[in-house]
C-alpha cells in the first residue's frame, strides 16, 4: 500500500518496473542493421532498433535506478565502437550477432558501473556486448547470417545511451537519452 505522501507502508509488495539501458546507433548505421535484422529475423526484429544492450532487468524503485544511470552516464568517457563480422551463442541460446571489436572494453566499463548500485542482478551469463542480428529464428536463416555478414564492419562514436522502460502498451520506450559526459580516455 502506498500513503497520500508517497510512502511505503508495512506489507505492500514493491511492484518491479523494466528497464533497458543500451547503445543506440546512428543514423545511417540504424538503417543499415535494420535492414539486415529485417532479413534474417523477419518483420519483428526489424521493429526494435538495433542497439547494444548494456544492462536489461527491472527495478522496484525507478527514481532510484534513473538516478543511478544518470549517474554512470555522467563519469563515463565518450568512446568509439567497433563493429566486425559475425558470432553466435548457439547452442545455448539461438542467436547470430556482430560483434563488438572495439570498445567492448568500453562497454564492459559501462556494464559493470551500470550493475553496481541499484540495478544489481544475477546475470545467467557473463556480460558480452554485441549487435543482435537474428534470433530464435531457424537455423538456416541464423547460418546465412552468419555467413553473409562475416565480413561486414562498421565503427561510430558512442556519446549517449539511451534508458528504456515499458510504455502503457508495454513496448519499450526511450524515456531518457543521457550523454556521457566523463574526461575523455
Amino acid at each position: 500500500m502506498v500513503s497520500k505522501a508517497g510512502e511505503e507502508t508495512q506489507g505492500a509488495v514493491a511492484q518491479a518496473t523494466a528497464l533497458g539501458v543500451v547503445i543506440q546507433l546512428p543514423s545511417p548505421l540504424d538503417a543499415t542493421l535494420r535492414e539486415w535484422r529485417r532479413r534474417y529475423g523477419g518483420q519483428a526484429a526489424a521493429a526494435i532498433a538495433p542497439h547494444i544492450t548494456l544492462v536489461s532487468g527491472s527495478t522496484t524503485d525507478w527514481d532510484s535506478a534513473v538516478r543511478h544511470v544518470r549517474k554512470v552516464a555522467a563519469h563515463m568517457p565518450v568512446f568509439r565502437v567497433g563493429i566486425r563480422g559475425t558470432g553466435t551463442f548457439r547452442p545455448i541460446s539461438p542467436v547470430v550477432f556482430m560483434n563488438v571489436i572495439e570498445g567492448a572494453q568500453a562497454c564492459g566499463r559501462l556494464h559493470d558501473a551500470l550493475v553496481d548500485g541499484p540495478l544489481r542482478h544475477e546475470l545467467s551469463y557473463g556480460y558480452h556486448p554485441h549487435l543482435t542480428i537474428a534470433h530464435e529464428v531457424e537455423d538456416s536463416i541464423m547460418d546465412l547470417a552468419q555467413e553473409e555478414l562475416s565480413g561486414e564492419s562498421m565503427t561510430f562514436p558512442v556519446d549517449s545511451i539511451g534508458l528504456f522502460g515499458t510504455d502503457s502498451a508495454g513496448a519499450w520506450s526511450l524515456r531518457e537519452e543521457l550523454e556521457l559526459g566523463g574526461p575523455t580516455s
